[in-house]
């Protein structure tokens, strides 16, 4: 496996490892999200919507069931003129995630958490098959430490992906300081960044993160030279500025914008290989949404 080949790789491993990063932050019980990479040198412009609702239950003492679910909606619209597919098939993609998670409240401090998702992952262009579906299976435990002079949380976890080639645990950790009255980091995956606290209700941060989808084809397209193609991935390294208000303690408004530092947009066969680069050109990003936590 080349460096770049393996960087890419690498990427679309910690982007499926983003769920249980979700749920050891506070788990949204609303959001509403959308993102847009502008065209490109290649061409290439990507818009995404993003639904998010969780229902929490409470069950014995502060344990908690959370159900839920996840829709994102890409638009990928490619200006080439070597695309196997046409316009047609690249336009969009459908991810749904049905999630339900099981919070156990240790002590004051530690929690565990399982977090089981089923995910579907097509065009949908034909009835559903056995390529759209997926699973995804987490657990771990965090700790977090909010009422004294420094704030910490701290995340440790596996995570389990069917639709990778690598189909073992993979490990996660996240670790968040406010090391200043102001002033918060964060180091981990499949985000780090520094956050500016002004006035408690106004945060200005900067982040990297890594993002990306995988999406099922449905019907395999021949590709001159190089195969039958079954699906699409996307992974991509982004650098970002943004600003969060904090409406009230659990409800925000956000805007983000940046810079992808690595991206690459790939159609892959039935044994998940790369046989065909539709963009790996770097572009611009936006992101602006609404959320409701816990």
């Amino acid at each position: 496996m080349g460096i770049r080949r393996g960087l890419k790789f690498y990427f679309l491993i910690i982007v499926y490892l983003s769920v249980f990063y979700s749920w050891s932050q506070t788990p949204d019980v609303l959001r509403i999200e959308y993102m847009m990479m502008p065209r490109n040198d290649a061409g290439a412009k990507l818009s995404r919507l993003k639904l998010v609702v969780n229902i929490p239950i409470k069950v014995k003492d502060s344990n908690n069931i959370i159900i839920g679910a996840e829709y994102n909606n890409l638009a990928y619209d490619l200006q080439r003129n070597d695309i196997p597919l046409g316009n047609q098939g690249l336009n969009y993609f459908h991810i749904i995630d049905l999630n339900l998670a099981y919070i156990y409240r240790y002590d004051k401090e530690w929690r565990f958490i399982g977090v089981l998702t089923p995910r579907l992952s097509s065009r949908l262009t034909n009835p559903i098959e056995n390529g759209d579906l997926s699973f995804n299976a987490t657990i771990g435990a965090f700790k977090d430490r909010q009422n004294i002079a420094k704030p910490t949380r701290l995340v440790l976890g596996i995570a389990y992906n069917s639709t990778v080639a690598l189909r073992i645990p993979l490990p996660i950790v996240y670790y968040e300081k406010r090391f200043h009255p102001n002033w918060t980091y964060v180091l981990g995956v499949p985000k780090t960044g520094l956050k500016f606290h002004f006035k408690e209700r106004n945060i200005f941060q900067t982040e990297f993160i890594l993002d990306g989808y995988f999406v099922n084809l449905q019907n395999e397209t021949v590709l001159p030279d190089a195969g039958f193609a079954s699906s699409i991935s996307s992974s991509a390294a982004l650098v970002t500025l943004g600003y969060s208000y904090n409406i009230t303690k659990v409800m925000s408004v956000y805007a983000f914008a940046g810079h992808t530092l690595f991206q690459s947009n790939v159609l892959r066969n039935k044994d998940r290989n790369d046989i065909f680069t539709l963009n790996d050109e770097s572009s611009f990003y936006f992101r602006t949404g609404f959320r409701i936590g816990l």
